[in-house]
């Protein structure tokens, strides 16, 4: 790890361009991005449209065309058109596991 870095989990880094979607929790926005780089615990990602003035502590990042596979984001940082995100919910165990009977 170098000076500075405080990731606890290997990071992918992306050859091209991988699109998806940053939605508000309550659905009233959506903003396309393009995903830099994925841990299990957060992303790093460009954002194309402004994201002044949007309510970012906490979105969806939606990793696929039809909204089956997304992630809840809380935001760690801005730099200009980038943003850092650490993915909520990780880890845990389902609420209502399936019985096993």
């Amino acid at each position: 790890m170098s000076e500075g870095e405080r990731r606890l989990s290997f990071r992918v880094r992306f050859e091209h361009e991988r699109p998806a979607q940053m939605m508000a929790i309550d659905g009233t926005w959506r903003r396309p991005c393009f995903i830099d780089d994925i841990s299990d615990g957060g992303a790093k990602l460009t954002v194309g449209d402004s994201i002044k003035g949007l309510p970012l502590r906490e979105f969806f990042l939606v990793l696929s065309s039809m909204g089956l596979a997304y992630r809840h984001c809380r935001l760690v940082w801005v730099n200009g058109d980038q943003i850092g995100v650490s993915f909520a919910n990780r880890g845990r165990a389902p609420k209502n596991p399936p019985s096993r009977e």
